[in-house]
């Protein structure tokens, strides 16, 4: 019973349904029928025009429109547990060319207007020391919290008013919608978001993402650096297809709304472990090594996340039965 990651969860059956659909010959690259649709259905998801690319991991989008924001002598602000500092071996440096990421604190792996703020006062405006050029937030965080709308709205007032682009690593941005309630234009690009990595793969895709880009006029530099970083696959219509298959009647909320549940499942059965409030997919709970070996002697997959700690995950395609388990194996504890 699984819950290391939702990394590993299976893709959603109509996303596979679809993939097969796309199984026929078409023009090659991005200039297919699926990918030439992309833009429209995001801009009526957005309720504004933009500009959508598939990639086919997490990491490229957040790099290829890091780099379309920031040159190599500047840097990008974020949290120091980013998913960009800490789990993606220096790729924002490889695809920016050598842009320094700024590291922030702040509770949950939050960073917030006053973090940024400060953080940008303590440069000295020179030539000896790296300026800023853009801020980067993930939501829902690497700790499983979750931005409001509120929240994202004063980081985007913030950087409007140092003159830095915002970026937003939604590799759980369903997730994190799905607690909120919020519409995708509020939580993005009306809060001051220029472009977002729009997570599917954990989500129930296969092995597409969508970059979206509020600032249209960053797709032409995103469409180069794509290309030339290996990423433009000789048949995008298999990933457009996966795309488009998960916005249909918004499979891609459903999923997330499920998976959220299976959360709040666990985190009723342990509120005083919890080392997070539980607001997305994510549960970390205060475990002993000998807790966390009997919950595997159980039949239980999850990481331990530090001394004392462990994180479980869940995914839009666990049914109850190993949800409950695992609450009632913690509750044994």
């Amino acid at each position: 019973m699984r819950f290391f990651s939702d990394n590993a969860a299976a893709a959603h059956p109509k996303v596979i349904e679809a993939i097969a659909r796309a199984n026929r010959l078409d023009t090659a690259y991005d200039g297919d029928e699926w990918s030439s649709r992309l833009d429209g259905a995001f801009s009526d998801l957005f309720e504004t025009q933009v500009r959508a690319l598939w990639v086919t991991t997490g990491t490229a989008a957040n790099c290829l429109a890091l780099a379309a924001m920031c040159p190599p002598y500047r840097a990008i602000l974020c949290h120091r547990d980013a998913h960009i500092e800490n789990d993606e071996a220096g790729a924002p440096g490889f695809f920016t060319g050598g842009a320094k990421l700024a590291l922030l604190d702040g509770q949950g792996a939050k960073i917030t207007p006053d973090s940024v703020a400060s953080a940008c006062d303590r440069i000295r405006n020179d030539v000896h020391q790296v300026q800023p050029a853009a801020i980067s937030i993930t939501n829902a965080t690497e700790y499983g919290l979750v931005y409001t709308t509120p929240q994202v709205a004063a980081l985007g007032e913030l950087a409007r008013s140092r003159g830095l682009a915002l970026h937003m690593d939604g590799a759980r941005f369903a997730n994190a919608l799905a607690t909120t309630g919020d519409s995708p234009a509020d939580a993005t690009w009306r809060a001051g978001v220029d472009a977002l990595s729009f997570g599917f793969v954990k989500n129930g895709g296969l092995n597409a993402e969508a970059l979206i880009l509020f600032r249209p006029e960053l797709a032409d530099e995103v469409a180069v650096r794509r290309k030339r970083a290996g990423h433009l696959l000789s048949k995008g219509r298999y990933l457009a297809a996966q795309i488009l298959a998960m916005l249909e009647e918004d499979l891609w909320l459903e999923n997330a709304r499920a998976a959220n549940a299976a959360a709040q499942t666990l985190a009723r059965a342990a509120p005083h472990r919890l080392v997070y409030p539980v607001q997305a997919n994510e549960i970390f709970l205060k475990a002993s090594p000998d807790e966390a070996t009997a919950l595997r002697a159980a039949g239980f997959d999850f990481y331990d996340w530090a001394p004392g700690e462990i994180r479980l995950v869940t995914s839009w395609d666990q049914s109850g039965a190993p949800v409950e388990k695992l609450a009632e194996a913690i509750v044994r504890l």
